[in-house]
């Protein structure tokens, strides 16, 4: 499946909301959801409990999910932001990650 195609399906289950509305919700359920993300981590590194490999690969579903409707909402497809993203890095570190670069960055480079 494609970023495109898994968006479109998604996007199924966003009826009624206005643009501003996808937007807020969007920005606001990708936090919401990536913080349950954390909060697993939290508990098995510091609290004991095992990681649960499925329910977090779901709540990464759910965070997917809120990215297809905030792309959408701004007026992009997630093929375009995925292309957006790579393009991003290999501008940022050509040869692959270099903590170096990573380290002495600009302010204000991508």
């Amino acid at each position: 499946m494609t970023g495109n195609e898994y968006q479109s399906l998604a996007l199924r289950t966003a009826n009624g909301l206005t643009m501003e509305q996808l937007l807020t919700n969007g920005v606001m359920g990708m936090c919401g959801e990536s913080g349950e993300c954390v909060d697993m981590m939290k508990k098995h590194l510091f609290q004991g409990h095992d990681l649960d490999k499925e329910h977090l690969a779901k709540e990464l579903g759910d965070v997917s999910w809120y990215i297809a409707i905030t792309a959408h909402a701004l007026g992009y497809d997630l093929d375009t932001i995925f292309e957006m993203n790579i393009e991003k890095l290999r501008k940022r570190y050509p040869g692959g990650f270099d903590a170096e670069r990573s380290l002495h960055r600009e302010k204000g480079d991508i």
